[in-house]
């Protein structure tokens, strides 16, 4: 079972970095702003599912939340009036995306492997059964 306290924890620092990538100044700058957002999204997202429902499997959360944001990335070739206007907000610019791009997908795997790390952290010592990164 997650400890949700560890959760908590995560979550309160993987939340501002992702929103600082989006605004990131510097060398790398394209790098931070466009696709380390993404390997934070990935995180953000096991860690939010994992914190409502610390008993699901790791992995599979994993897995699910890089099978949404690859479905929301294809969405992005999609460009209709209604999904127009919720990309025109900050918000919804951060949680949809706006241009599709291959190289965005690196990143995904990448967040979603080191959601795997976190969240096995996150876990604790006392978890037992199984391989616990795929439990």
């Amino acid at each position: 079972m997650m400890k949700r306290n560890r959760l908590l924890i995560a979550l309160a620092m993987v939340t501002p970095l992702g929103f600082a990538s989006k605004f990131y100044q510097g060398p790398g700058e394209h790098l931070v702003r466009n696709y380390l957002g993404g390997s934070l999204y990935e995180v953000f997202w096991v860690l939010a599912v994992l914190l409502v429902w610390p008993g699901l499997s790791l992995f599979r959360v994993a897995l699910g939340v890089l099978v949404a944001t690859t479905v929301l990335e294809f969405a992005q070739l999609w460009h209709p009036p209604f999904l127009q206007a919720i990309r025109s907000t900050f918000l919804g610019h951060a949680v949809l995306g706006s241009t599709f791009a291959w190289l965005d997908f690196p990143y995904y795997v990448a967040g979603s492997v080191l959601a795997l790390l976190i969240g096995r952290l996150c876990r604790g010592r006392n978890h037992r059964g199984g391989s616990a990164i795929l439990q």
